[in-house]
């Protein structure tokens, strides 16, 4: 009962942490024109505290997951079904995003050499960052990051505006770095294919760097998943 609890608790903080997000992003995007200085700093003062007040949902967020954690290995030394158990569930949120990992594989910086920040206007566009993450999947990476920011399921990588980029809900301006675990001369070579995804980028005068490395950490989607449509299909249900 106690576990429970714990998760429901931990479902409630995911809720409340996604409308707050929700929130900040509708203020800091929505198109609300001139205003004037008070009403700026008043705006300012609203969007400060509720980053202050997210920050603190996902503080608890973090700390239910980590009681959570504490419960499964504690419930996983019962039995060797618990175990294998245990360890499905692990990989499960490995390929989730949910956890922090690490391992072999490459770093990709696309960086326009200060040409946004100078003119304010974007060489670098959300497109571009897209077909880098579809050939990274093409190539077999197991895990990406950009900019610190876990690539999952329902990431969104859009254009906001000028020469800033949304991953996650979180607006980035250049450069942008990618962390990709998988094999690295494998993904690079992906990368650099005769007329692939690199030579386009680098024909706008966009300087893209990779580097092999032996260990990548990319840390996990601190986000909120929700799934209320789809479902499993339960063997027998289908015609």
């Amino acid at each position: 009962m106690k576990h429970i609890k714990l998760k429901l608790s931990l479902a409630l903080v995911c809720v409340v942490l996604g409308i707050m997000v929700t929130l900040q992003y509708r203020t800091v995007n929505q198109g609300i024109g001139p205003v004037s200085d008070y009403r700026a700093k008043e705006l300012a003062s609203q969007l400060k505290k509720v980053r202050e007040e997210r920050d603190k949902l996902i503080t608890m967020k973090n700390e239910y997951e980590v009681k959570i954690r504490e419960y499964e290995n504690s419930a996983s030394q019962g039995s060797i079904t618990a175990k294998m158990l245990k360890k499905e569930l692990d990989n499960v949120r490995i390929l989730a995003g949910l956890e922090d990992v690490q391992g072999p594989g490459i770093t990709v910086k696309v960086d326009d050499l200060k040409f946004a920040e100078e003119t304010q206007y974007a060489l670098i566009t959300y497109s571009m960052l897209l077909e880098i993450v579809n050939e990274l999947n093409a190539a077999g990476a197991e895990a990406i990051s950009i900019n610190d920011q876990r690539v999952v399921s329902n990431t969104e990588i859009r254009q906001t505006g000028g020469i800033h980029i949304n991953i996650n809900m979180v607006s980035y301006a250049p450069p942008f770095e990618f962390k990709v675990i998988g094999d690295p001369k494998t993904l690079e070579a992906a990368l650099r294919l005769r007329e692939g995804v690199v030579e386009k980028i680098e024909s706008y005068n966009i300087a893209v760097t990779i580097t092999q490395e032996q260990l990548v950490n990319i840390p996990k989607y601190n986000g909120v998943i929700e799934k209320k449509y789809a479902q499993a299909v339960k063997e027998g249900d289908t015609e």
